[in-house]
């Protein structure tokens, strides 16, 4: 995989987090979901929202290792890795943002 394939894979990845962090937000808070929508659109998520997405990832992580006899069943609407978690913290430092 060359560099150019890689830097896909992870604007892939943080995509796919990202849209599940926002309509998750949304059912909870919409105005919080519209303004973290539109910083993530416009390339200017605030800090506060960052925070939240860095939160929210690291809290979905799905794919623990763990078999049904060692830890808990996680249901969720989308399957988050540790190396997804680790893709968007990556994500978030890179553009200036504090984890």
């Amino acid at each position: 995989m060359n560099s150019n394939e890689k830097q896909d894979a992870r604007d892939a990845t943080v995509e796919r987090v990202v849209t599940a962090w926002l309509a998750e937000t949304e059912r909870h808070d919409r105005a919080a979901a519209e303004r973290a929508r539109a910083g993530w659109r416009d390339g200017t998520l605030s800090g506060r929202a960052a925070e939240d997405l860095a939160t929210w990832v690291t809290a979905r992580v799905t794919d623990t290792a763990f078999n049904a006899d060692e830890g808990p069943r996680v249901d969720a609407p989308v399957r988050i890795t540790p190396g997804d978690k680790d893709t968007v913290h990556r994500w978030l430092r890179d553009h200036g943002h504090r984890v």
